[in-house]
């Protein structure tokens, strides 16, 4: 059976409509449903897995750290190349042991040069690491408090040779709880990011049914002036620090969009801070599709400034959220 032809342009031509005359989604937008859809992800199972960053941010030679709820973790890449993390303070005198150089995959603290394979040794213990190929995972059963998991819960993806993927990471005072609602609130797409999307509408949410069935959203991409691609967009929530968008219709179908937000721990003023881990997967059954996954290295910078702005704006969102509930001022 063959399958239909493309269309020899996915861009469609609309007639520009001046912002305030969109038609209002707050009505739809009801705090009930995102509330009771941000209830249904926290309530999934993570198996005390977080996301450390990009998996190619890790690379061979250096060390790797991040605060993850509350605890330093260092992560490097041993001496076959297979992810390793661990505590990042030194057992010996609590050096930051990100900050050791990494020869042949073992990790040296620069205060006296303990050195770690990823082993056990002198009281340093590993946690369960995972690379997933574009993002890197440590578990950490102390700080997840569920039943710890083999392997963190991944989201269906385009197989890789066929795909053009980036990563971007954003930083903001919130709790992933705040992350979580802003991606469970599609509504906003049209009036918040105007220079990305038109004409978004809600076609089915979970005004009678559950939460986990997901948001399915027709949007438009805009490209530039009059020029959009109109795709349909699934949004669900596999666990409780991740929502991930499927293109299940229009161009581009198979792509992928999972927004992580990885808990880092409080600020100089103790509010909480929350890193947003946004990887971006790509592709297309466009012929031409493989001359972008030629030119995938000009592309990342490319895709990774467009996730940073939306996330502006995004992160703005959350921030507002957070500071709105911890003063119980979140309206109900």
């Amino acid at each position: 059976m063959s399958r239909a032809p493309h269309p020899r342009l996915p861009l469609r031509l609309r007639r520009p409509q001046p912002w305030a005359q969109q038609r209002p989604t707050w009505r739809e937008a009801r705090p009930a449903v995102i509330a009771d859809a941000v209830k249904a992800a926290l309530a999934r199972p993570s198996g005390n897995w977080f996301v450390l960053g990009a998996a190619r941010d890790i690379a061979a030679g250096r060390a790797f750290g991040r605060t993850v709820a509350g605890v330093e973790v260092v992560a490097w890449r041993d001496a076959a190349g297979r992810l390793v993390a661990g505590p990042g303070a030194c057992p010996h005198l609590g050096a930051p042991l990100a900050l050791g150089p990494v020869h042949c995959g073992v990790l040296r603290c620069r205060w006296h040069g303990l050195a770690l394979d990823g082993a056990p040794f002198a009281g340093w213990e590993p946690f369960p690491a995972h690379d997933d190929g574009l993002l890197a995972w440590v578990r950490l059963d102390g700080a997840g408090g569920e039943l710890p998991l083999p392997r963190p819960v991944l989201p269906v993806r385009p197989r890789p040779v066929g795909t053009v993927a980036a990563v971007h990471t954003a930083t903001g005072v919130c709790e992933p709880e705040d992350v979580v609602a802003n991606r469970l609130d599609p509504w906003h797409g049209a009036w918040f990011h105007p220079y990305s999307f038109a004409d978004l509408t809600v076609t089915d949410s979970p005004a009678g049914g559950e939460p986990s069935e997901g948001l399915t959203v027709e949007v438009s991409f805009r490209v530039a002036g009059r020029a959009v691609v109109p795709v349909t967009a699934r949004f669900t929530a596999p666990g409780p620090r991740t929502v991930v968008m499927h293109i299940v219709a229009g161009e581009g179908r198979g792509s992928v969009v999972e927004t992580h937000a990885t808990p880092l721990g409080p600020d100089d003023r103790g509010r909480p801070r929350t890193a947003v881990v946004e990887a971006i997967v790509a592709t297309s059954r466009r012929p031409g599709f493989a001359l972008a996954r030629a030119a995938a290295p000009a592309l990342r910078p490319l895709m990774r400034a467009a996730a940073a702005r939306l996330w502006r704006d995004d992160m703005a969102y959350a921030e507002r959220r957070w500071q709105l509930r911890s003063s119980g001022r979140f309206p109900h």
